[in-house]
């Protein structure tokens, strides 16, 4: 077991605070490390460490900034069996879906540095005689970043190269479940000579978060989490006068149309419900099965789902690892209970799992409910387990208003042979991502990760150009420069 240390102004800070909370292997419950509970002196000093090294580099030029970006991409890259395996220790995913979380996560070190040509404005000349026009991008300054535990790196990688990329400073406030994996990426980073200050990295809980939102010095706060918890940081950040990108929770929607391909569909949606034990925000929740699509996709999927392999995400061949902490697998379990009562079939049951040698992790076994209420507890919350539910309607028309009448609109996909359907379902749903014959419509890194409704509380999203749109400023010069004046001299 360790204590985790703060990284403010280019140096290591062990932390010594009175209250911690425990960091888990959530296969084992063993104790890896502690993070203070509160952290909210830590997150002050990171805040002024980033302050104090904007204007230096502010004034790098964007073609040297990105050079440590080169740097970092290639040190991850060597560094890469063991960022993923302290990934899948800390998180509980297997090895291969880390590996995964990573190597997207890289791609977004990649596209960030394409800044020089990213960060462009633009001009006119005469605009009026002798007057001419620019935009310039200027960075904001302090950016706070705060993410979750179920993407401990990629999540702050879709943040990080884009804000210094820009020439701005950050502030990391990672969730205090996984801290060890990104502390092993800033260690990397740190390798790449960044200038001291210009990236920090402070731990705590919930203090921490809100000590960052409100601090003087930031000037913009990412944010991923919960609905809830997005809508709180959403609102406090815009009261104190932050600019705000907060991707929270979802209800996934896939439709599976009759024509669709069964052995195709099937693989897919096993994957995107179960993979990171569904702890993920564009996993698939629900299942819409339209018309007589819906006998043989049940059969399918319970076969699929039953098959997979449960167990440590480190262990070799497991297909699915535990969720985060115990207090998630009673809320996962009590979730399924509650669906059973509103009238869902738990056709295939996962609660109660035993994974033979490591009797006390938290696993809750791939779970299949027939029949789900749309518009129940079931069908309208975000599980945030491997729990898929299917609700059967009669039409594509069905089930769009099924996703229409949803809180959430992050993803949602449609299997089908038929163009037709598929560009009534594109053009209709209701969502910020959307799959065509796709289980998770994830974004590539050039795109902004997108999300609607109670999914997204904000403008521009992370990723691609949206990001360097949330990053800088717009500075316009409006200059004259009349001709009788060079005269003069």
């Amino acid at each position: 077991m360790q204590g985790v240390a703060n990284y403010v102004g280019g140096r290591w800070v062990p932390l010594d605070a009175p209250d911690v909370t425990p960091v888990v292997d959530p296969a084992t419950n063993e104790v890896l490390a502690t993070v203070p509970s509160d952290g909210s002196e830590g997150v002050a000093e990171a805040a002024a460490a980033a302050a104090r090294a904007f204007p230096g580099w502010r004034a790098v030029p964007a073609g040297d900034r990105i050079q440590y970006l080169f740097r970092f991409k290639q040190l991850l890259e060597e560094e890469f069996d063991g960022i993923s395996r302290l990934i899948s220790r800390e998180n509980g995913k297997t090895c291969a879906e880390a590996a995964g979380e990573l190597r997207r996560g890289i791609e977004n070190v990649e596209v960030a540095c394409g800044i020089p040509t990213m960060m462009q404005g633009y001009n006119l000349e005469d605009i009026a005689r002798g007057i001419d026009e620019t935009m310039n991008r200027a960075p904001l300054g302090v950016v706070g970043v705060i993410t979750p535990f179920n993407f401990p790196v990629m999540i702050p990688l879709w943040f990080l190269p884009y804000a210094i990329a820009c020439g701005n400073t950050v502030v990391i406030k990672p969730s205090e479940k996984v801290p060890l994996s990104i502390r092993k990426v800033v260690e990397v980073l740190e390798r790449t000579g960044l200038p001291e200050g210009v990236v920090n990295l402070a731990h705590g809980g919930r203090a921490a978060a809100d000590a960052l939102i409100e601090h003087p010095e930031v000037r913009a706060i990412s944010f991923v989490g919960s609905s809830p918890v997005a809508r709180h940081v959403y609102a406090s950040a815009a009261r104190h006068g932050k600019r705000v990108q907060c991707q929270g929770g979802a209800k996934n929607h896939v439709v599976v149309m009759p024509d669709a391909d069964l052995e195709t569909t099937t693989q897919i949606v096993t994957d995107s419900a179960f993979g990171c034990a569904g702890q993920r925000c564009l996993a698939v929740s629900t299942v819409v099965t339209v018309g007589d699509a819906h006998r043989s996709f049940m059969d399918a999927i319970v076969e699929a789902a039953g098959s997979l392999r449960v167990g440590r995400g480190l262990s070799k061949d497991v297909q699915m690892g535990p969720v985060i902490t115990a207090e998630s697998r009673s809320r996962i379990e009590g979730a399924i209970a509650r669906g059973a009562v509103e009238g869902a079939e738990a056709v295939l049951d996962g609660r109660g799992i035993r994974v033979d040698g490591y009797p006390n992790g938290n696993f809750v076994g791939p779970t299949v409910l027939d029949r789900v209420d749309g518009g129940g507890f079931l069908g309208t919350t975000e599980v945030f387990g491997p729990v898929l539910g299917v609700t059967p309607v009669s039409s594509l028309q069905d089930a769009i208003d099924v996703i229409a009448r949803s809180p959430f609109g992050n993803a949602s996909s449609i299997f089908t042979t038929s163009g037709a359907s598929a560009r009534k379902f594109r053009t209709e749903v209701p969502t910020g991502n959307v799959g065509i014959n796709i289980g998770v419509a994830a974004p590539m890194a050039y795109f902004p990760f997108s999300g609607w409704k109670d999914s997204f509380f904000g403008v521009m999203h992370g990723q691609g150009r949206d990001a360097v749109e949330f990053y800088t400023d717009k500075k316009v010069v409006i200059e004259r420069w009349p001709q009788e004046w060079s005269r003069r001299f």
